[in-house]
């Protein structure tokens, strides 16, 4: 048995067709990254090494192992989970196609299992393509569904996490419409319990949680809308008495505002662009998606595919290497609480 406590991170290169590749290539060239974890990938060597081609550095020495535990996780060497067979069809940069829908899920799955198994300590995820992934026969949203139906959760909702900025959602990939459907105050109540879980996991002891309303100026009294009054403030009402530390519905166009400026450590968003939108404001780059309610830890870039840069060298690490921060980060404050 390894003495080596540095956590073991299963790191997905998403989509081959897109920039996952070449944003985890470009992340483990960060000698930051091997003193903190053990960066297992999990992928296909050839589009890895085809990636490699279009970063200005040279190629990284590969070591294949179907064991975790086995691989070197020095920095200059990338330990690789080769799933060669995912994608046995070329997998052309910028393109969608049903290959490469197939093999990013594949990925997926075998991290996944991985870590309900034990064998590492969390997931991180480069971006698959949705199109691609349906096209394949995977008739999910995104990440945190596929996810959901894998681990066989019950619960789980998107965490957005910038450097100013905490984000959960009580829906997201959903219709508009759809999306107020869903603002019901069991699942208002649910998502104030996943923001406080997510804090705590975060290493935040007390955490101060902002609900943002879902009608303009948080309903008005009912003059806008009365789903602050008829659904969300009831869940506020029962997440108080459990204890928690929850605003009343606060006015969607200002409440993201004062959390930047420290009033909040979270807020609950109704639905996917209220959220996003200010995440995606002030932390394009450098943002991270966490899946919530998982048995399993899983942080992601909080990106696409950008199948138009695809295979040009131009993609950024930032939000991976901000992704496998927010993942070590978890894991040690899960360290903690069971220790």
């Amino acid at each position: 048995m390894s003495s080596d406590d540095r956590p073991i991170l299963a790191i997905t290169i998403g989509d081959p067709a897109g920039i996952g590749p070449e944003v985890v290539l470009k992340a483990l060239r960060h000698d930051d990254v091997y003193r903190q974890c053990r960066p297992l990938v999990v992928g296909d060597q050839r589009i890895l090494e085809r990636a490699a081609a279009w970063i200005d550095a040279p190629p990284p020495d590969y070591t294949l192992v179907q064991e975790p535990a086995a691989g070197r996780y020095v920095s200059g060497a990338v330990t690789l989970l080769d799933l060669a067979n995912a994608a046995p069809e070329a997998c052309p940069p910028g393109v969608v196609g049903i290959a490469a829908g197939r093999a990013a899920v594949e990925y997926v799955f075998r991290a996944c299992d991985l870590a309900l198994a034990g064998l590492v300590d969390a997931v991180v995820t480069a971006p698959l393509n949705k199109e691609a992934m349906n096209l394949a026969g995977f008739k999910y949203a995104g990440h945190t569904e596929l996810l959901t139906e894998r681990t066989g959760a019950r619960s789980v909702s998107m965490l957005l996490i910038g450097p100013k900025l905490r984000v959960v959602h009580v829906s997201t990939h959903v219709a508009l419409e759809e999306a107020i459907r869903r603002v019901t105050r069991a699942r208002v109540e649910a998502v104030i319990d996943l923001a406080h879980e997510s804090c705590r996991a975060l290493g935040i002891a007390a955490p101060r949680i902002a609900v943002a309303g879902l009608n303009p100026h948080a309903g008005e009294g009912g003059l806008f809308g009365d789903q602050e009054e008829r659904e969300i403030m009831p869940a506020v009402r029962a997440a108080r008495a459990r204890g928690l530390d929850v605003s009343d519905p606060q006015p969607p166009d200002t409440v993201f505002l004062r959390a930047v400026k420290g009033a909040y450590d979270i807020v609950v968003a109704m639905y996917h662009d209220q959220g996003h939108i200010p995440m995606k404001l002030l932390a394009f780059d450098s943002g991270v998606n966490v899946s919530v309610g998982l048995p399993i830890i899983r942080t992601s870039v909080d990106h696409g595919t950008a199948f138009d840069i695809a295979g040009s060298g131009q993609a950024r690490e930032e939000s991976m290497l901000a992704a496998i921060e927010v993942a070590i980060q978890m894991i040690h404050a899960r360290r903690l609480t069971t220790s």
